[in-house]
């Protein structure tokens, strides 16, 4: 077993990471489980941020190429972390459609204690790894909220399904998302 300080501090960082989208799922999960939506406009509407957020990380998907390049086209021109924005919108989604009030708290929690580590570990890794690039796409672009009007070009030509399917299986995770917002569509009563 390796002791060094910075070893275990990697370790525990990685860790942090696996519990970070384990748990992310787990919430997802118990949320289907233990929805009962009775309110039709109110599960219309967290289906409608759930359905947004599970495109837009798919979207996003589609333009990442993790280590190889900075990604900056598509929503990466409006925000930095838009699978972030896609995860804040699919668990709000189904914290609405599923109407699972007492989970709220446990979903910021999760978020509050979670996400800002992993945005500051995400970018310091980019700005490590793409300098150049890096410093004038960070000042002009948000962490978490979009830019309505980007200074770039969206260059959505450049999207690539395989891209978004062969290194997280997004398309495949859309498809499971999309089943749980159904599940508890059937449950409306």
């Amino acid at each position: 077993m390796n002791l060094h300080p910075q070893s275990l501090y990697n370790s525990v960082v990685h860790e942090r990471h696996k519990a970070r989208q384990a748990l992310g799922i787990l919430l997802l999960i118990v949320i289907v489980v233990v929805s009962a939506p009775t309110v039709g406009w109110l599960y219309t509407l967290g289906a409608i941020i759930a359905g947004a957020g599970i495109l837009f990380r798919l979207w996003a998907a589609g333009y990442l190429s993790k280590d190889k390049e900075l990604a900056q086209d598509g929503p990466y021109a409006l925000v930095r972390h838009p699978l972030y924005v896609g995860n804040f919108l699919i668990i709000g989604g189904f914290l609405m459609a599923g109407q699972v009030l007492w989970l709220v708290p446990v979903a910021l929690a999760f978020a509050i204690l979670y996400y800002p580590p992993a945005i500051q570990k995400e970018d310091a890794k980019l700005r490590k790894k793409f300098p150049e690039q890096w410093e004038p796409w960070y000042a002009k672009t948000s962490a978490l909220i979009p830019k309505l009007n980007p200074d770039r070009p969206l260059n959505v030509t450049s999207w690539s399904f395989r891209q978004s399917l062969q290194p997280n299986g997004e398309p495949i995770i859309a498809t499971l998302l999309t089943i749980g917002l159904i599940i508890m569509g059937l449950r409306l009563g």
